[in-house]
């Protein structure tokens, strides 16, 4: 959108785009684009740091959000190929097996401008949301540390120190669960190298009486399977970032404790 909101005055000029919906005929004067406004993450509210804040509606919002919907059925006047291609979720609305399609698809169809630090932050807004789930459906646990007294790895020079994770929550009776996160839009060696540690700090846990689980997502971690194979079999929990996967995981952290206790 950065890049058209350069080209389409070129191509619209001041002419509203027409298109067709559910057979009436609608404009849109994309008046942001002959008023300086930039289609940018940042400027849309999409970035990082914004993209959880509510805001209202501004013209730029709006004529986005008209291309991205209507921009395949606009009529005239000629839009660049990609839009056309891509921007066609107003024609299906409503229609759950093409959006669900549609959606699949655009899930696995990623930008090059994903990576980097735009994934690295997408990836640490969901760690923070499994957190605050978390927290909520555990309210009596303790999720202030990322570490667990007793349990350490090696460092250079024979020393140790305290083994870190993702995630640490601790119960009333003393059980932790070591939590490791990882969303990935494109593969890379982050989830090797988890799954290089997981049976032996599922040992180590385990012997102390402490638990580990694993929130594993998106279409880069799922290429790996020979990794995601490892990590399941030595985890005592796996998920997905799913609201339905982070409430059995709450689940199964409240079971541990009562299993513990008897």
């Amino acid at each position: 959108m950065k890049r058209y909101a350069t080209e389409l005055p070129q191509v619209i000029s001041d002419t509203p785009l027409t298109y067709e919906f559910h057979g009436n005929m609608y404009s849109s004067e994309m008046r942001s684009l002959f008023e300086g406004k930039k289609w940018s993450n940042e400027n849309l509210g999409l970035d990082g740091k914004s993209i959880r804040v509510i805001r209202e509606m501004d013209e730029a919002i709006k004529d986005v959000s008209t291309l991205i919907l209507f921009g395949s059925a606009v009529i005239e006047p000629e839009l660049p190929t990609a839009i056309r291609e891509k921007c066609i979720l107003g024609e299906i609305l409503g229609n759950e097996n093409e959006l669900e399609n549609y959606i699949r698809q655009r899930y696995i169809w990623v930008s090059r401008q994903t990576m980097g630090a735009q994934s690295n932050t997408m990836g640490n807004l969901i760690q923070e949301h499994l957190l605050e789930v978390l927290k909520k459906e555990l309210p009596d646990w303790d999720f202030s540390s990322k570490s667990i007294k007793g349990i350490t790895e090696r460092i250079r020079g024979g020393k140790s120190k305290l083994t870190t994770f993702d995630i640490v929550a601790k119960s009333t009776t003393g059980l932790c669960w070591a939590i490791e996160a990882s969303f990935q839009f494109t593969t890379n060696s982050v989830i090797e190298r988890k799954a290089g540690q997981a049976t032996s700090r599922k040992r180590v846990l385990n012997k102390k009486g402490h638990k580990i689980a694993y929130a594993i997502d998106g279409a880069g971690n799922f290429e790996r399977t020979s990794a995601l194979l490892t990590i399941i079999e030595a985890s005592d929990c796996t998920v997905n970032f799913s609201k339905g996967d982070i409430l059995r995981l709450a689940k199964t952290m409240k079971q541990s404790v009562i299993q513990n206790g008897s």
